[in-house]
């Protein structure tokens, strides 16, 4: 059977291959060959300036030359890449065999062949470029998707902060707050959630087979190789790879930051799904009406349908991306003594994980689009909770000194349809100040707020 988007196995190179099509060159195999290209360049361009004798200086038309191979890396030369593994069975060698096959017709970087991957573990280039495309992949798909879903609510919060609605804990009626607040409340945790991810550290190392620079020290022992290493890793591209050094670890790089930056992405898609159940149930109330797409089918047999599919889907994804984040940031610091392969496997999930979450993203952004506020059903439902006045109105009691303010309220209000006369009636029997009885008298629902409007507003 011939891949195609409907004999994918992975719905995400399938049913939904074009809401990826920014995140899969960068989380691809092609991807990381591209990025196995620019360390292995990189590192012989570095080796050329390093002052040896035996490899002088490359010309301005050799670098050229060499920085081009990376930048214009394409499927065609992927391809070229797996042909040639087909012979290796070893994926670095065949990107190795793949640079030394693009000198043949140039003799100054034919003569200097043998440095291409010198003194290098595959993991040298391995580890450098997971975090070249981890780089990528944060910088131009993750953070741009979240900052969309955090500038939409944003941009709710702040033109709904004034419109009053009925809170609910254990599901029941309580304090009325601004649907403004409650978007206000995700956008604060979600800024600080993108600021953790923005801010993980991706580093990288190049010290040879368990991370002793032994080979490098063997070749030249008097060559500072970590100070060397160190500026190959951390010099802006295109001549470093802008990543922070890694100065100690065994064969592999232990993948701290990789399980701290994949807990802090799963933190933020954490986030995301308690706002996806609570815009759920926002829909279910009618709080929020859904706007309609020409052409769309809510149900095959219930024709009045508008579901939050939007919502739904999005839940999903970041269900199974979270459920990959997890054993990722659990599984990758662990390695047997010095190296075993059980990361390299489970590395190559990593855009699985990352696109669950792009595409969740996505659907949040498609949602968050549709929604149109139904202030109607905000005011009813107000208008039908007066006992969540029994707050304020006891604690204004209790800073009078009424005894049994509480329970005065409770017994009015507990269990019961409370209506607004039975609470006036009340007010204008308690021994408080004047100005305090017709300022709860005045009170309603709706207008009891508190803050919201301006919490909404600073968000």
């Amino acid at each position: 059977m011939a891949l195609s988007p409907i004999s994918a196995l992975s719905p995400l190179d399938g049913r939904y291959a074009g809401r990826l099509a920014a995140l899969r060159p960068l989380m691809s195999e092609q991807g990381y060959m591209h990025r196995r290209v620019q360390v292995e360049v990189c590192w012989f361009i570095a080796l050329s300036d390093a002052g040896f004798a035996e490899f002088k200086p490359l010309s301005p038309g050799a670098r050229t030359y060499l920085l081009g191979l990376v930048k214009n890396f394409s499927e065609a030369d992927a391809a070229a890449i797996k042909e040639i593994e087909k012979t290796t069975n070893h994926d670095v060698k065949a990107v190795e065999y793949w640079i030394k096959s693009k000198f043949e017709a140039r003799p100054e970087l034919r003569a200097a062949s043998e440095f291409v991957h010198f003194a290098c573990t595959s993991e040298d280039i391995n580890n450098t470029s997971h975090a070249l495309q981890l780089k990528y992949a944060r910088e131009q798909v993750l953070l741009p998707g979240l900052d969309g879903v955090i500038a939409k609510l944003r941009e709710m919060a702040h033109a709904y902060a004034d419109v009053p609605m009925l809170s609910r804990t254990h599901g029941q009626t309580a304090s009325p707050t601004t649907v403004g607040k409650e978007l206000a409340n995700v956008v604060v945790r979600l800024a600080g959630a993108r600021e953790r991810i923005a801010g993980v550290k991706l580093l990288g190392k190049m010290n040879g087979a368990v991370g002793n620079y032994n080979a490098h020290l063997a070749a030249w022992p008097d060559f500072d190789w970590e100070a060397f290493s160190r500026k190959v890793v951390e010099t802006a591209e295109p001549l470093g790879l802008g990543l922070t050094f890694q100065p100690y670890s065994i064969q592999i790089e232990p993948h701290d930051y990789m399980a701290e930056l994949f807990d802090a992405v799963a933190r933020a898609n954490t986030i995301l799904v308690d706002w996806c159940r609570d815009a759920w149930g926002y829909i279910s109330l009618g709080y929020f009406k859904q706007r309609l797409r020409e052409g769309e089918i809510g149900s095959s047999t219930m024709p009045h349908k508008v579901n939050p599919i939007d919502f739904e889907n999005a839940e999903g994804n970041l269900g199974l991306a979270n459920a990959l984040l997890k054993h990722l940031s659990e599984k990758l610091p662990i390695s047997r003594w010095q190296r075993d392969l059980t990361d390299s496997t489970v590395l190559r999930n990593m855009g699985v994980a990352l696109g669950y979450t792009a595409l969740a993203y996505h659907a949040l952004g498609a949602g968050l689009g549709k929604l149109e506020l139904n202030e109607d059903a905000l005011r009813e439902d107000l208008d039908q909770a007066w006992e969540v006045l029994a707050e304020p109105i006891q604690t204004v009691m209790r800073r009078y000194g009424v005894q049994g303010a509480y329970e005065k309220l409770k017994e009015v209000t507990r269990g019961k349809t409370v209506q607004a006369d039975a609470l006036h009636k009340l007010i204008r029997s308690l021994e408080i100040p004047e100005p305090e009885k017709e300022r709860l008298l005045a009170m309603t629902p709706a207008s009891y707020i508190g803050k919201a409007a301006e919490l909404a507003r600073r968000a």
